[in-house]
């Protein structure tokens, strides 16, 4: 459908997306790890500069801000790396393992033919479900989940536009995101593993060296020269955030993971797909950034990363596993490139 009648699609989408989907989940427990909140009627950078005042002025916790570099440079994208005091205290009692559960991400981009700009979130329910499913207050930590992904709300509610709660692909039921080992047929791509099994080892210090891990391992991913969007060598710290005394959280980009991550979704995709706005798979980014876990247990310091499989079917399964096996080396360079990155810290 062309651009006069792309707004008005996006927005019946967007309806049916709160009705259908309000439904389903009270049906089959559906929940998306992605949620649009917000269709803008002002430009990019006039969006980007109220939702980042809405953020900043509230009691959420912004620590980086980054530009996504979609292929071509077609279309825009910036992502906003948070975290919730609120919620961190809700959670200070769990494992330093979870820690990924507590990086909130918020996303400007432009989308359609028209370009018209949205604002999306990782949703911080979904996230919560995969990662404190073996807490003991896993019913608490999705209460506070939930008060987090209200703070968001809050702050972007004064951008121009209208308030959207709708929640997008990859869709799943709560019981898959509690034991969540990967998708479908590509379980098998992911080794059939859980976040924790997917939280491969990258190397260990004592309980004593932990500070000085930090630096090391933020300071050596620092200093390699960044590759291109064919080379997945190289990696930029956009964030570094200690969580308690036991675990602190690197988030990491490329080139190379931001085209990747984009063409995949884009691919087989048609919706929001046009001569101007060649990348739908924009609505992704809020996958971003990878991850480097420094995490202190019992005597021990651990530098752990993801399974990048495991993590790219969490967040990429819906673009279908044509798209999967397309993409199959990818997950594997980005993971070698880390360890690559990290070797002899």
């Amino acid at each position: 459908m062309k651009s006069a009648n792309n707004k008005t699609v996006r927005i019946a989408v967007a309806i049916m997306g709160v009705i259908f989907g309000a439904a389903s989940a009270s049906a089959a427990d559906r929940f998306g790890i992605f949620e649009t909140i917000h269709h803008s009627t002002v430009s990019f950078e006039e969006t980007a500069t109220a939702v980042e005042a809405g953020l900043r002025g509230s009691g959420l916790s912004v620590h980086a801000v980054h530009d996504v570099r979609v292929p071509d440079g077609v279309q825009t994208a910036r992502i906003y790396v948070l975290t919730s005091p609120n919620y961190l205290t809700a959670a200070e009692d769990e494992s330093p393992r979870t820690v990924s559960a507590q990086i909130l991400r918020v996303a400007v981009y432009t989308f359609g033919e028209e370009l018209q700009t949205f604002v999306d979130m990782a949703s911080p329910r979904a996230h919560a479900m995969v990662y404190y499913a073996g807490s003991d207050n896993y019913h608490a930590l999705l209460e506070a989940a939930d008060k987090a992904a209200e703070e968001i709300r809050a702050a972007v509610a004064d951008v121009p536009g209208e308030a959207l709660s709708i929640q997008h692909g990859p869709m799943r039921t709560e019981k898959h995101y509690r034991k969540y080992k990967g998708d479908g047929p590509a379980r098998m791509m992911a080794k059939f593993r859980t976040f924790r099994k997917s939280q491969l080892e990258i190397g260990e210090a004592t309980a004593a060296e932990f500070d000085d891990t930090v630096s090391r391992v933020a300071a050596k991913l620092a200093s390699g020269a960044v590759g291109d969007a064919e080379d997945a060598s190289g990696w930029e710290v956009i964030v570094q955030i200690p969580i308690g005394k036991d675990s602190v959280y690197l988030g990491l980009t490329n080139p190379y993971i931001e085209d990747n991550m984009i063409r995949i979704n884009s691919r087989f995709r048609k919706d929001g797909k046009s001569e101007s706005a060649a990348f739908p798979g924009v609505d992704h980014v809020t996958a971003l950034p990878t991850e480097v876990l420094i995490v202190r247990e019992g005597d021990e310091t651990l530098v752990l990363h993801y399974g990048q499989m495991w993590r790219m079917q969490l967040y990429f399964w819906d673009s279908g596993y044509r798209a999967f096996t397309a993409n199959v080396g990818v997950p594997g360079a980005i993971a070698n490139s880390i360890e690559d990155a990290l070797e002899e810290f």
